[in-house]
């Protein structure tokens, strides 16, 4: 089934989430819809000399215990996740295993960071254990495409397969890659997101000397925030040809309508309206949609004094008028920051919120920025009728990627 544009129709048929409020996307769900913080003093690692104590982390997982593949079992903790996320979004779909047409299938999984567990593990080894040489895996564990290979390998996908990168909208590039993919016919089926986890003394260092990490909390458009945090985990969604899906009698979560992306091309940190606003209009346009239809915006948000303030004045850049009743809301207050995979779990809440009828709040706003004027949906979500949604992903160097999500076709 094809749009007036001659374009075919993309739509979601599977989910997957790991994440610091729920180990699938059905608990993260329930989590977010109890304003559950995932935020808290660092337990999986040896904190040393550190003074930023709290992150986002993904505790009680076993890669024995929640990840069925041995292979992904030899991999990165980056790539467990990702593992954990694929196989509930693809059985959520009800495909086969191995996917019977491998060719018509893509696995596009990025990671702003790749292996960073075993990057520093082998720098450990060799320069403080003095040790002669890193476990044998080092080098494939590292590789930022190594996440989508483990899944592809797993589920017989021999169409496109890499990783992208692209920092904090990693996973809404991989989402937009495979959603172009399918609508212009090269593929039918895709797995697409992106996983993260860069919980690390190493990596804890390297954002602690750029100063954007609260000591405090992740408090988005807050005036008392004072930086963002840390998290890890992964979101997955399969996408999917509306006639493919159709023919196999798939359950259908809600259709990927819009999809726009822009560079701010003006500085790697400070952030530029002009980027957000234009890669926001871009995915309306692509939609095809007035902004007064858009029910829901789930906010980049990472509360940090920039950007929350950019990304308002965008927002009402595009929404004009609508910005006013346009119910927004950052989801990483209670998640934390999951970088690269933030937009796949961010695209997975806009999915349950359209799903639901029910808008998830941003916890801890308890006083606003006067300088973020507009509805943050504080501490406490709300029923609403939502048809459509937005998700945002601005990441540093001014990468911008925004999607739109409607109902699922009648």
């Amino acid at each position: 089934m094809t749009k007036a544009n001659g374009l075919r129709r993309v739509v979601v048929t599977g989910l997957g989430a790991v994440t610091p409020i729920g180990l699938d996307a059905n608990e993260t769900w329930s989590a977010m819809k109890a304003g559950k913080c995932g935020v808290g003093r660092i337990e999986n690692f040896d904190l040393e000399d550190l003074y930023i104590h709290i992150a986002g982390e993904v505790k009680g997982f076993d890669p024995a215990t929640h990840v069925s593949s041995r292979k992904v079992q030899y991999g990165d903790r980056y790539s467990w996740f990702a593992g954990r996320a694929a196989e509930e979004a693809w059985t959520h779909a009800g495909l086969p295993t191995p996917y019977d047409e491998p060719y018509r299938a893509a696995c596009i999984i990025g990671s702003g960071a790749g292996g960073h567990s075993t990057i520093e593990t082998a720098y450990r080894d060799l320069f403080i254990k003095k040790k002669k040489a890193t476990n044998p895996l080092t080098l494939l564990r590292i590789i930022g495409s190594s996440a989508s290979a483990h899944v592809g390998i797993e589920y017989g996908i021999k169409g496109p397969t890499f990783g992208t990168c692209s920092a904090c909208s990693t996973a809404t590039h991989a989402i937009g890659v495979v959603y172009d993919y399918i609508r212009n016919g090269l593929v039918d089926v895709g797995v697409a997101g992106a996983s993260e986890a860069v919980l690390t003394y190493g990596s804890m260092r390297t954002w602690q000397a750029m100063r954007v990490l609260s000591p405090e909390g992740c408090f988005p458009f807050s005036k008392k925030r004072n930086g963002t945090v840390l998290a890890e985990g992964a979101g997955i969604l399969i996408l999917e040809d509306l006639e493919h899906a159709q023919k196999r009698g798939a359950t259908i979560l809600a259709e990927l309508v819009g999809y726009g992306m822009s560079s701010d091309s003006k500085d790697m940190v400070n952030p530029d309206v002009e980027g957000p606003r234009s890669a926001m209009q871009m995915a309306l346009d692509d939609a095809g949609l007035e902004p007064s239809k858009v029910n829901y915006l789930n906010a980049h948000g990472t509360a940090t004094a920039l950007n929350d303030v950019n990304e308002t004045n965008a927002i009402k850049m595009v929404f004009g008028d609508h910005a006013k009743d346009l119910a927004i809301s950052s989801t990483k207050s209670m998640t934390g920051h999951l970088l690269g995979a933030g937009g796949g779990v961010e695209a997975i809440t806009c999915i349950k919120a359209t799903q639901e009828g029910w808008i998830p709040p941003t916890i801890g706003l308890d006083e606003p920025d006067p300088k973020c004027d507009l509805d943050y949906v504080p501490n406490v979500g709300r029923d609403a009728d939502v048809k459509y949604t937005m998700s945002n992903s601005f990441a540093f160097g001014g990468l911008n990627a925004v999607l739109v999500f409607g109902l699922p076709p009648a």
